[in-house]
């Protein structure tokens, strides 16, 4: 399981990016432009959404989901801290919304469960008043024909509405040559341009493992993305007319679950990469790039902070809400351990009826308020709070 843009080197104008938004004039958010509205965000306005996270100095959470109560959970906590919230679909994550029973020999159930949980989305995210961002997380090259099976789903919905059914999605080509995963990027970038969606491509490896991505055993010397890489990949995507991008550039970033003061972050990288950019291209700003921030786990608030000056605006999170939603279940069931032992009988007589204490309810939603809470504070970090009004 999330979501920095570049502008394409030609104009918009009539493109897909704006489309949807270029007649919108009264803001929603008072610190954000017009664009950006309640609900889910795609094209121009999430662009703009982005932008704003620049250049006021916060990212958004990124946040790996495998249900409903997981993807309410994100927004309950997005409402909760005031800013924008970034709902992202692993493979793995589809896979289990359409049912782990269902063959998906052909990503068939990775897929429908992915259009499911973005109609799901879709169709709530405006209740809770907050910008929701729509994405899927790593996709290698053996992947892609689940995220062509998306991109069609989106195609469908474009026609019907104007819209992309998601907002972006990351394509993780890290593995192969860097000609080959930018121009494997750049075909696709074309595509996604047409419906206004954003393209997030990952340079490096991220170390650790996630959802049946491992690199666990990579050569140290991968977690480490050089500036002239980041500069070939930026150079190649702006030519695509209409494209939005962000880059997962590596600086000792792992996945997993590690003590603090045991991931070896450089995020120097960035900034050198950004002033690399800046230089090439001769733009007055000094975040051409914009950057999200894969395997945060482990790392410190001021290595997170120092990351987001030099043009983070995404953190990926999954580790530590899984065992958020956890923990809530687990202090769940101790507090309620002696009406949870049987439908009749506990405490207060042999008699008694435990139904309102086992009713699947109760025990997901304390998942939910404490993954909720989790997010709360991680937007803290990211300083992604009260970023609206």
């Amino acid at each position: 399981s999330a979501a920095a843009f570049a502008p394409a080197a030609t104009p918009m104008r009539n493109s897909a990016l704006n489309m949807a938004t270029e007649t919108t004039t009264e803001k929603a958010f008072a610190k954000l432009p017009a664009s950006v509205k309640p609900g889910v965000v795609t094209g121009s306005a999430l662009v703009d959404l982005l932008d704003a996270a620049k250049e006021q100095g916060y990212a958004i959470p990124g946040v790996n989901i495998v249900g409903t109560n997981s993807i309410n959970a994100c927004m309950e906590a997005a409402a909760k801290y005031g800013g924008p919230i970034m709902v992202t679909f692993s493979k793995g994550g589809g896979q289990f919304i359409a049912g782990k029973s269902l063959a998906n020999g052909a990503d068939e159930a990775s897929i429908a469960g992915c259009i499911a949980g973005a109609k799901h989305v879709h169709e709530v995210a405006k209740l809770y008043g907050v910008p929701v961002v729509l994405h899927t997380d790593h996709c290698q090259k053996a992947w892609l024909p689940w995220i062509d099976g998306l991109v069609a789903a989106s195609e469908e919905h474009f026609a019907q509405t104007g819209e992309p059914l998601f907002s972006s999605h990351m394509l993780d080509l890290s593995e192969e040559p860097l000609e080959e995963n930018i121009g494997i990027c750049k075909t696709y970038l074309e595509k996604f341009a047409k419906m206004g969606i954003l393209l997030e491509f990952e340079l490096g490896v991220t170390g650790g493992e996630e959802d049946g991505v491992d690199n666990s055993d990579v050569d140290s010397s991968r977690l480490y993305t050089q500036p002239e890489e980041v500069f070939y990949a930026y150079e190649q995507l702006s030519q695509v007319e209409g494209g939005a991008f962000t880059c997962a550039a590596s600086f000792g970033n792992v996945h997993g679950v590690y003590a603090p003061g045991n991931v070896d972050l450089q995020p120097i990288i960035l900034y050198n990469s950004q002033k690399y950019i800046q230089e090439k291209i001769g733009s007055d700003d000094d975040k051409p790039m914009k950057f999200v921030f894969h395997g945060g786990s482990g790392s410190s608030v001021e290595d997170i902070q120092y990351a987001i000056g030099a043009g983070v605006i995404k953190m990926n999170i999954d580790t530590d809400t899984q065992w958020a939603f956890w923990d809530g279940v687990r202090a769940y069931e101790a507090k309620y351990h002696d009406y949870l032992q049987g439908q009749i009988g506990n405490p207060e007589g042999d008699d008694k009826p435990n139904k309102k204490y086992y009713d699947p309810r109760m025990s997901l939603r304390a998942g939910e308020e404490s993954m909720a809470a989790r997010l709360v504070k991680a937007a803290e970090d990211l300083k992604c709070v009260n970023v609206l009004n």
